[in-house]
């Protein structure tokens, strides 16, 4: 009976340190290995072409691009690559989001090192990995029942949400729309757009809330 091969992990993430972690922790498992690595959102789609991994471990926060518009592409493109997210964000934030987007599971990156291969294999295995609150929440929708959830930032989209991340880091439209391959106007017509879903009367307004999304979730 021949030797099976190693199911093969993708890393994406902006931080050396994080990928560097997980690729040690990985490649302790004869079962896993890590064949690839990338920090950006282009860099990882350029990537995925040459090396064909099984399973793509993405950080929704990126060098440039985002980890939920890279989830979508990967499933437009690649449908049969399964995609774990592990992130310092709060599960309730981007859990569901990544899940619509493609994604089969969400780890806290605070949990990540001791459960990050349990993660793993049971994505590798085609099933959901995620907290019993999301499942729960998830079912409750499935049977149509309103979620208890009345936070503002469930009325942003993927794209307004991120863009709301990074004006909380002090970026400018510009820097935004070139991190995210956009043009300035249509990144200010997102901050409008923003404004008006939240309940905010200027730039001044919205950059406060946005720092203070920073501090309560990161």
């Amino acid at each position: 009976m021949g030797k099976v091969s190693p199911a093969r992990i993708m890393i994406v993430d902006d931080h050396s340190m994080v990928r560097e972690g997980l690729r040690l922790r990985i490649s302790a498992f004869p079962d896993l290995e890590v064949c690839g690595e990338a920090a950006s959102e282009e860099e990882a789609m350029s990537l995925i072409k040459q090396i064909n991994p099984h399973l793509i471990i993405i950080d929704i926060s990126l060098k440039s691009g985002h980890g939920i518009e890279l989830i979508k592409r990967i499933k437009s493109s690649h449908p049969s690559i399964k995609m774990l997210v592990s992130s310092g964000f709060q599960e309730s934030l981007y859990a569901e989001r990544a899940l619509r987007a493609g994604a089969f599971g969400y780890l806290n990156k605070q949990d990540s090192g001791e459960k990050v291969i349990e993660a793993i294999r049971t994505v590798l295995r085609g099933e959901r990995y995620v907290s019993p609150e999301i499942t729960q929440r998830l079912v409750s929708q499935a049977l149509g029942k309103k979620g208890d959830s009345t936070n503002p930032l469930d009325l942003l989209t993927d794209r307004e949400l991120e863009i709301f991340r990074m004006i909380g880091q002090g970026q400018t439209s510009g820097a935004i729309a070139e991190g995210l391959f956009l043009s300035s106007h249509t990144i200010d017509t997102h901050r409008e757009n923003i404004k008006r879903k939240l309940g905010l009367k200027n730039a001044a307004e919205l950059n406060r809330q946005a720092v203070q999304f920073l501090l309560e979730n990161c």
